[in-house]
């Protein structure tokens, strides 16, 4: 059963086309990912999908509804947390979460159970005003509001982005409960870890699209052997792999390099080739390919 609809969307804001030719699908009670950088075009979207913009072309469903013909029943039916806090900083929390259950017609209490796991972390701070909250309670706060009136759909715009770790973890544990529920989940994130952790996912660069998938089939499908370079002297290392005739591609993945080479390659005539050019101690492992290497992968491919 499809819960959210989406055909040929286009969006241009003068001479930049945010979103050029969108179309997906995404499954009732379905955690699907929308994942990109920033400037790729994930917020436009979800302020098309969320009725907060009108497309230039295409249309949209949600729960059978479009939503430029009906954007108020849209809104009856979605919850929404955009990227950037946007709640009323000079209410309480208590004050924020009333307020929004008022808005939908209706109470904390009467969907208390779908917030409870979320809520417990910052009812504590009920009386703090939401303004001074750390960006973690300020996350559980508006995910909470977004979720009072019990909707359908939840759209979470980039949700963990400036968030510390654990707040992060405990974020998508929470995300995980909720999909449990029923609830369809359409997030964007431009964290590539967090990929991992959704139904499916979409891999999203200069307003399209490159490919939708589960994130095992992503990943299973990169067409060559990856390597994982590092040595002691890693200062200038990138710049001479990227000069090396054995290399297809390469580039920097947190402490080490990931490097594809050409299939007649070996690790030892790579480490050869490096050793020559003075660095010491090199170490080659074949490593499985991430959602990280396979979109950088079809960027070069673009």
């Amino acid at each position: 059963m499809t819960s959210v609809s989406v055909i040929g969307f286009c969006k241009s804001y003068n001479s930049i086309k945010a979103l050029d030719d969108v179309s997906f699908n995404v499954g009732k009670g379905e955690l699907f990912g929308i994942i990109g950088p920033d400037g790729a075009g994930k917020t436009t979207l979800f302020r098309l999908l969320t009725t907060l913009l009108l497309p230039d072309s295409g249309s949209a469903m949600v729960e059978g509804i479009d939503v430029v013909k009906d954007y108020s029943a849209i809104r009856r039916i979605i919850g929404y947390m955009p990227g950037k806090f946007s709640l009323y900083q000079d209410l309480t929390v208590e004050e924020n979460l009333n307020f929004f259950a008022t808005v939908f017609n209706t109470t904390v209490k009467e969907n208390y159970y779908l917030i409870e796991d979320i809520y417990k972390h910052i009812e504590p701070f009920r009386k703090r005003r939401a303004g001074k909250l750390s960006g973690g309670m300020k996350q559980k706060l508006a995910l909470s509001c977004a979720l009072i009136h019990k909707p359908e759909v939840l759209f979470l715009d980039e949700p963990t982005t400036g968030v510390d770790p654990v707040s992060r973890k405990e974020f998508w544990e929470m995300l995980l409960k909720l999909r449990k529920q029923g609830i369809t989940i359409i997030v964007s994130t431009p964290y590539m870890d967090e990929a991992k952790l959704c139904d499916r996912i979409a891999l999203m660069q200069n307003g399209k699209f490159l490919r939708i998938d589960t994130p095992d089939n992503i990943t299973v499908s990169y067409p060559y052997r990856l390597w994982s370079v590092m040595c002691t002297d890693m200062h200038g290392l990138l710049a001479d792999l990227r000069l090396c005739g054995h290399v297809r591609s390469s580039f920097s993945f947190g402490a080490c390099y990931h490097v594809t080479m050409y299939a007649e390659v070996s690790a030892d005539m790579l480490r050869e080739y490096l050793v020559k050019k003075g660095y010491t101690d090199v170490q080659i492992i074949e490593i499985s390919p991430t959602v990280e290497d396979c979109f950088m992968l079809m960027l070069r491919e673009e």
